[in-house]
């Protein structure tokens, strides 16, 4: 049994246990439901109700099961294969999925979902980059160690371009730019980042879109990788994804998600040498959200 704890910020005083456990710890409704019925969730070391008011200083920690258990089962369950060949596959994953097993839904990741469609060929798992759990969209997985090896080494230069989508609270001024930033650990916390002047150079362009009734949509190009960055710099710039629980509120229109869509991606075939484009439409929901925002806001 692991206890990974928070200290309740400045900013998290008068908060309820549950908003302070899920953004500083990182759960997902999902998760602290499941810890709470547990009473695995704690408030100065005492099971407290989801309810229960956090005050500056106070330590918030949940206790988690053995995670050595959590390696990976096939699952037969579909998986977005948009273009595949002997070297790489490509995938549109859906936003909901992890992609590891990890604690929520160990028996359910796209890692599992690819075990099951290539079982029978000794397959391992072996993505180029990751998408977080709640973002969709294009992502590369390399068939074996030296198509992997190629594609890490390309990440982030002009041979391995990806652009994402994402819908805004929000609208950003100026419309387009770029965020320099240094992001790292927040003071305290687990998964939440922050940025800081003592993290890891980050840089990301964007461009808007469309604006209109409190939203926008960006066009999004990461120049590094750092853990959440997209989310991070914009939030920052107090323009949060929209449906972001960790780094800007929940939106009960995108269950399972937030408006953060991977959809282009270009790079250069590890073994070929041959340019290879995909693309994939954004969700639905986001113009959706866009319209009710603008008609909302009319006289």
């Amino acid at each position: 049994m692991r206890e990974i704890s928070y200290t309740a910020r400045p900013e998290d005083d008068g908060r309820l246990l549950k908003r302070v456990a899920r953004g500083g710890i990182g759960l997902s409704h999902h998760l602290f439901t499941s810890l709470k019925q547990k009473n695995a969730v704690l408030l100065d070391g005492v099971p407290a109700h989801a309810n229960a008011v956090v005050r500056a200083g106070q330590r918030v920690s949940v206790l988690i099961g053995d995670e050595a258990a959590l390696a990976p089962v096939p699952v037969d369950l579909p998986v977005n294969v948009v273009y595949e060949d002997d070297d790489i596959i490509v995938v549109d994953k859906d936003a909901p999925l992890s992609c590891m097993a990890g604690l929520e839904k160990p028996n359910d990741s796209l890692e599992s979902r690819m075990l099951w469609r290539y079982r029978g060929e000794n397959y391992v798992f072996r993505p180029v980059n990751r998408l977080d759990k709640g973002t969709s969209g294009l992502m590369a997985v390399a068939r074996h160690a030296h198509a992997q090896q190629i594609m890490q080494r390309l990440l982030h230069t002009g041979d391995y371009v990806r652009e994402y989508l994402a819908l805004v609270e929000g609208e950003p001024s100026p419309a387009s730019g770029v965020i320099d930033a240094p992001i790292g650990k927040a003071d305290g916390a687990t998964v939440r980042r922050e940025v800081r002047p003592d993290g890891k150079p980050a840089v990301t362009r964007y461009e808007t879109v469309a604006a209109g009734g409190g939203y926008a949509l960006l066009r999004v190009r990461l120049e590094t990788g750092r853990t959440h960055q997209i989310r991070v710099h914009l939030s920052s710039r107090g323009w949060p994804v929209a449906g972001d629980f960790l780094y800007g509120r929940e939106d009960i229109r995108m269950p399972g998600r937030f408006a953060l869509h991977s959809a282009y991606l270009a790079l250069r075939h590890p073994v070929t040498g041959e340019a290879l484009r995909f693309r994939s439409d954004a969700p639905a929901v986001f113009g959706e959200i866009m319209a009710e925002g603008t008609a909302s806001a009319r006289p």
